[in-house]
């Protein structure tokens, strides 16, 4: 059931947003050099490496160094970037992911292989299931680079506090998991992204 409704409902939202899609490729076309969509490898269900699609919101080279995003007037950051980071418009082309099997629109956000390999053996059950667009880490770490901004050692403060959090909201939605629990948490991310953008 949850495999149809995601492609249900990511086709149709493919459909629905693709006039935001033209209208958001050209903006990046227009505002900074490379292309419009941002891929890079993420760890997917099973442990298995795939990669993911985000409209690319910082400059071309920017992932060279370092993997997390400091504040939201990170210097990388296009000016088309920050708006669509800002009501996270970035994300949308991760509905291409779902459609093709690698991603659901609900569960654990994929994370880089860089960081997976810290995870303990009990931690990688996260893999158990397909990663998804939101989860309620998503919700509560919404604001995550303004936390970095704040970190003396972002890195290093990402993972030991941010993602142990995230991994212990990961492993009880594992254990939550369902179809009226996953539409709860689509209708109160888009709450969260409209009432309250970053």
């Amino acid at each position: 059931m949850k495999r149809i409704f995601d492609i249900v409902a990511s086709g149709l939202g493919l459909i629905v947003l693709s006039p935001l899609f033209l209208i958001i490729a050209v903006w990046i076309k227009l505002d900074s050099r490379g292309p419009v969509f941002y891929r890079q490898t993420r760890v997917g269900r099973y442990n298995k490496d795939f990669r993911i699609f985000k409209f690319r919101s910082m400059r071309v080279g920017s992932d060279k160094g370092s993997l997390v995003t400091i504040g939201g007037r990170d210097s990388r950051i296009t000016r088309s970037g920050y708006f669509i980071r800002k009501f996270k418009l970035d994300e949308l082309p991760q509905l291409i992911n779902v459609v093709r099997g690698d991603m659901s629109l609900v569960g654990p956000r994929p994370e880089v292989r860089h960081y997976v390999e810290y995870w303990t053996a009990e931690q990688m059950h996260v893999l158990d299931v397909r990663p998804g667009i939101t989860d309620p880490a998503s919700i509560k770490f919404r604001n995550e680079n303004k936390l970095m901004e704040q970190a003396e050692d972002p890195e290093k403060y990402y993972i030991e506090v941010i993602m142990q959090e995230k991994i212990r909201l990961y492993l009880e939605y594992v254990e939550k998991q369902g179809f009226w629990y996953d539409l709860g948490l689509i209708f109160q991310t888009f709450w969260v992204i409209v009432s309250k953008p970053q």
